[in-house]
């Protein structure tokens, strides 16, 4: 997700989204003491592990999740907090320049040999590249502090495969489900298809082909059906048959390459364009001089990004509704991984059981930030509350459809090459949609540019 944008959140806007109506180390960190049946650590275990918390994050959203919700946390400083008796340090590496990763990168691999106040305890993860820390000796298996399948139960499966190491071990967990669908503009949806009524609005983009019907017919009430080609590119990728990467060999599947098809004519039919991601050109259409019909996104992106407080805008008036969409998907999301050296085990494995499993914590995340959080059983109960609206969708409760989604979500084929061949792929077909290349030409470039990044791979 786009990280600064996500995490600027007012009081206003909080209030503008749902409706609730309703320094000594353990010599052996690999085996944490008991916790029982709770899995909060007691004074006496934690005194026999390390008296400084370190954790290693590029912003402050899991703090602010921490601070607000983990039982017992106290906040003694903008970066700093306690836990009972151990200091909480929060280092915070922005993303920018590939800043974070170059950080972990560097102090991950000796962390085993740090000092005990230095050890890294905790650090977090996106999707993109998780496999990266998951498929090396960096990061430990949830089983290995004490965390069972059991206790991940009742999380959804794509984001336990998300973090599965070679071996099939669970290496990190998270407290949301970012699965993600259609965000319409009911206006557009009206003058359309005649109707904003989601089930009505689901029938008309049930598929690519209704999908791309419906953008004709969108264009000739002057209404282009996304902002740009790259809005809908997610959706594609996450619904591919193989990996970008198999036995050191990138190939395009046929999934993405319809992507590119589908795209090339709508962009050809002046039904889209090809802006980028967060730029201006691409959030015009969070107001209604933008006439786009809509975007695709979960609910961070609702809540958090199309300008709810923002007087004159769509989402402030609650302009919007959901659907689920041609395919099921997900955006964004962050893993909590225990450091491989970290010597607070016990403690690691109470806040990722609190902040990923505990049914109470979760609701209250999901009700108090607008989470869409990873449970099965909070977001059912969720759907089913009649209370339960968001402004922003005209009082619509998207929880039935943001948990089907989520049920549906297929990661099996990620690989550890995902985040570079989907920038460069989409920054090399750009040229191809605004006419500046052919197909092969910007395939071409893919293929150069692919190659430079990851020397170990080859092309066709």
């Amino acid at each position: 997700m786009k990280r600064q944008v996500k995490n600027i959140i007012s009081a206003a806007l909080i209030a503008a989204m749902v409706i609730p109506m309703s320094a000594c180390s353990s010599k052996d960190a690999s085996k944490p003491k008991d916790t029982g049946d709770s899995g909060k650590a007691t004074k006496t275990e934690t005194e026999a592990e390390g008296k400084v918390l370190n954790i290693q994050c590029w912003n402050e959203e899991f703090k602010s999740r921490v601070t607000d919700h983990y039982p017992g946390y106290e906040k003694t400083g903008d970066n700093s907090g306690k836990i009972g008796d151990v200091t909480v340090n929060w280092i915070i590496t922005p993303t920018k320049d590939n800043a974070y990763q170059n950080n972990l990168d560097k102090i991950l691999p000796e962390n085993a040999n740090a000092s005990a106040d230095d050890k890294v305890d905790i650090f977090l993860m996106e999707a993109d590249y998780a496999l990266k820390y998951v498929n090396s000796d960096t990061t430990m298996a949830l089983k290995d502090i004490g965390i069972s399948d059991d206790d991940l139960a009742d999380q959804f499966d794509y984001t336990k495969d998300i973090v599965k190491d070679s071996n099939g071990a669970i290496k990190g967990a998270s407290w949301q489900a970012c699965s993600a669908g259609m965000i319409y503009n009911r206006e557009a949806a009206k003058a359309v298809l005649g109707t904003d009524d989601p089930a009505k609005v689901q029938e008309a983009v049930s598929d690519w082909d209704k999908f791309n019907e419906t953008a004709a017919k969108a264009k000739e009430k002057g209404y282009k059906i996304t902002s740009t080609v790259n809005d809908t590119y997610r959706v594609y990728s996450n619904n591919v048959s193989a990996p970008w990467v198999t036995d050191n060999k990138v190939v395009v599947d046929a999934n993405i390459k319809k992507w590119v098809d589908d795209s090339k004519k709508l962009v050809d039919a002046g039904e889209t364009t090809t802006a980028d991601l967060w730029s201006d050109d691409w959030s015009k259409g969070f107001f209604p001089e933008g006439k786009v019909f809509c975007y695709f996104g979960p609910a961070w992106l609702i809540n958090f990004s199309m300008h709810a407080d923002e007087d004159g805008s769509i989402a402030n008036h609650g302009g919007w509704g959901y659907c689920n969409g041609p395919q099921s998907f997900y955006w964004g999301g962050t893993w909590i991984a225990a450091a491989t050296g970290t010597d607070n085990p016990t403690l690691v494995k109470d806040i990722i059981l609190k902040m990923t499993t505990d049914q109470t914590v979760l609701k209250d995340i999901a009700t108090k930030d607008s989470d869409c959080v990873n449970s099965k059983t909070v977001l059912s109960d969720l759907a089913n509350d009649s209370k339960f609206g968001n402004k922003i969708l005209g009082g619509q409760n998207p929880y039935k459809e943001l948990e089907a989604g989520a049920e549906k979500v297929d990661m099996s084929n990620i690989s550890n090459y995902d985040q570079g061949c989907n920038e460069e792929f989409q920054a090399a077909m750009k040229n191809y949609f605004d006419g500046n290349a052919s197909y092969e030409d910007a395939l071409s470039q893919f293929n150069t540019a692919i190659v430079e990044k990851y020397p170990d791979l080859t092309t066709d």
